[in-house]
This record gives C-alpha cells, sequence and structure tokens, in this order.
C-alpha cells in the first residue's frame, strides 16, 4: 500500500540520516523527494500495466534494479551538481526503500523469489490470474483492505497492522514534524 512504502521510506531515511549527520531530516524539499520516491515504482509500472496493458504484473520498468540504480545515480549527481544532493539522497532513498520493501513483501510468497520483482526485464512476472483495469484494480485492493480489517475477527490483525505506521508517525513527530513544521514556521513569518 503507497501508505506502507511511505512509512518505511521515511523510517530507513530519517535513521540513515541520523546515523551519518546526527540530526533529524529537515526541510519540506526533503520530504516531498522522499515521498515521491517511496511511492514512484507504483505510479509508473500500475498504469503501464491496470490502465494500458504493456505488462502483464504491475512490477517492471520502475521496479527493476537495472532502472533503478542509474536513475538514483544520476538523481544523487544531479542534485550534487546544483548543490541540492540532500533532495537528491531523499528520493533515491525513498525510491530503493521502495524495492526493498517489495522484495521483502515477497518473501512469504509461494513460488515467486525475492528478486523476481526487481529484475525486469531479466525477470518478467506472470500476467494475473483475473482481468484488471486501473481502477477496477485501485478499487478491488481497497475494498479489499478495508472489508477485511472492518470485521471483527480482523481487530487484532488491524492493531497489529497499525504499529509500524505509528511508530514511524511517531518517529517523525520525534524528528521536529520535518515538511509541515516548516511550512507553518514559513506562514507565520518566523
Amino acid at each position: 500500500m503507497p501508505w506502507g512504502h511511505a512509512a518505511f521510506g521515511y523510517v530507513l531515511y530519517s535513521l540513515g540520516h541520523r546515523l551519518v549527520t546526527g540530526d533529524p531530516p529537515a526541510g519540506p524539499a526533503v520530504v516531498v523527494a522522499l515521498l515521491f520516491g517511496t511511492q514512484l515504482p507504483d505510479l509508473v509500472d500500475k498504469p503501464l500495466s491496470w490502465g494500458l496493458g504493456l505488462f502483464p504484473q504491475g512490477y517492471s520498468v520502475a521496479h527493476s534494479i537495472l532502472v533503478a540504480v542509474p536513475v538514483g545515480l544520476g538523481v544523487l549527481a544531479l542534485t550534487a551538481s546544483r548543490s541540492r544532493f540532500d533532495v537528491g539522497v531523499a528520493f533515491t532513498a525513498g525510491y530503493w526503500s521502495h524495492l526493498l520493501g517489495d522484495a521483502i513483501l515477497a518473501v512469504p510468497k509461494r513460488g515467486i523469489s525475492p528478486l523476481d520483482r526487481l529484475l525486469w526485464p531479466v525477470v518478467t512476472l506472470p500476467p494475473y490470474g483475473h482481468e484488471t483495469t486501473l481502477f477496477g484494480r485501485i478499487d478491488r485492493i481497497f475494498g479489499e483492505f478495508f472489508q477485511s480489517v472492518l470485521t471483527t475477527k480482523h481487530l487484532l490483525f488491524l492493531a497489529l497492522y497499525s504499529v509500524p505506521y505509528l511508530l514511524a508517525f511517531a518517529l517523525w513527530l520525534v524528528d521536529g514534524a520535518p515538511g509541515i513544521a516548516h511550512v507553518r514556521r514559513t506562514d507565520s513569518g518566523q
């Protein structure tokens, strides 16, 4: 889910930033770049598969490490040359964390290697077992998610599912709510 990639990317970036600099991440450009990076693979590949039918699954061009590594390195080089390396690091960390998250989520699935999702065009996953359209697929994913977590027997799952997001949100607050805090300071003239 998009919020899962955003939370996972933020936690990895925040902890990495603290490890390297000793400070929490800051600045709206950094947060926007990070969040955009965490969503980019799905923003590219899902419409290419679900909307245009160009690929049998939503894991292709933007999910490929053969594309992601050169794109990330290119963004780092471009932002370094423009004295905005922090933005490039945030984008690249977000992008690459998305791929790491998808690989981790594939571990428990039978018949799929975690790297299968990341090696396009060397590996092309088989077509979905059902018809997909962009809006039909999005409706199905969110519908199934909310239907499954809103039943009594899934309340424990919902509680457990929420814990990592609450921890990511808490880390963001501990970091000083980067992005939002900067906008508030700008609006109040500080």
